[in-house]
């Protein structure tokens, strides 16, 4: 059941160590720095979690130098001004290739995401020959890291793991939910009479998306902020999942 709906949201920044090794317990670095912070995490907090120190954990970590391009990618490479060991990553994180074009190829990932580059990225990874991958199953990860952080903590809040898409209408760049446990993504207000008693017939809010997107104006991309603590907005506690929120095929006029 969602909690009663608070007019106030208190969203704070958890600095956390810049190089996070293969291996590393997420769980354990993000109590510390909220220890060192002195935010005491409870059971209604929601906690949001760069993908990127999620991927650096878990090892989702290719070192270019030992990537050889095929013949398509090296193709693709030239045509879009890209390094074709890179391209080549893309590819093989690729379910269907969307489009290619202004540097971009805009991919369905194996997960489903539609995103540019299927989510490979050359940012905040030490080295230049090193890209990051998407988490496998990010939801699976985020389930996980709820566990650690009940084991050490005592509570387990909310965990969303996010990550950066464009979007293709808009300019500028929003974070978005692709993992989520402990809480219902998408809040329906189907059914619901509105404030003039006229019912909601298609009305979805992808609440976690927003959360996620909330989550990054204290984080940013140079900060070494890489998780933050929302506190006091009423999410609805449940065994949901970012998966939940990808459009199927048959519902999707953009496919």
């Amino acid at each position: 059941m969602s909690r009663v709906m608070s007019s106030e949201l208190r969203i704070i920044g958890l600095k956390c160590p810049r190089d996070i090794a293969p291996g590393a317990d997420l769980a354990q670095i993000i109590v510390e720095a909220a220890r060192a912070q002195g935010v005491g995490l409870t059971g209604g907090d929601i906690l949001v979690v760069t993908q990127k120190i999620v991927s650096k954990s878990e090892g989702r970590l290719v070192d270019l130098s030992t990537v050889a391009p095929s013949a398509f990618a090296a193709q693709a490479a030239s045509l879009l001004g890209r390094d074709p060991r890179v391209v080549e990553v893309v590819l093989r994180e690729t379910r269907r290739v969307v489009r290619m074009d202004h540097r971009a190829i805009i991919t369905e990932t194996r997960h489903g995401l539609v995103c540019a580059n299927a989510g490979v990225d050359e940012s905040n990874v030490a080295g230049d020959d090193t890209v990051a991958l998407l988490p496998s199953d990010a939801d699976a990860s985020a389930a996980r890291l709820r566990r650690g952080l009940g084991e050490l903590a005592g509570v387990e809040p909310a965990v969303i793991i996010s990550d950066t898409f464009g979007r293709p209408w808009r300019e500028g760049f929003v974070n978005v939910a692709i993992g989520v446990a402990g809480m219902e993504p998408l809040k329906d207000y189907r059914g619901q009479p509105d404030a003039e008693g006229h019912v909601l017939r298609a009305t979805i809010l992808a609440v976690a998306d927003e959360l996620a997107s909330a989550a990054e104006l204290v984080m940013g991309k140079v900060d070494e902020v890489p998780v933050a603590v929302v506190r006091g907005y009423a999410y609805t506690p449940g065994e949901g999942t970012a998966s939940q929120m990808v459009r199927p095929r048959e519902r999707d006029m953009f496919r």
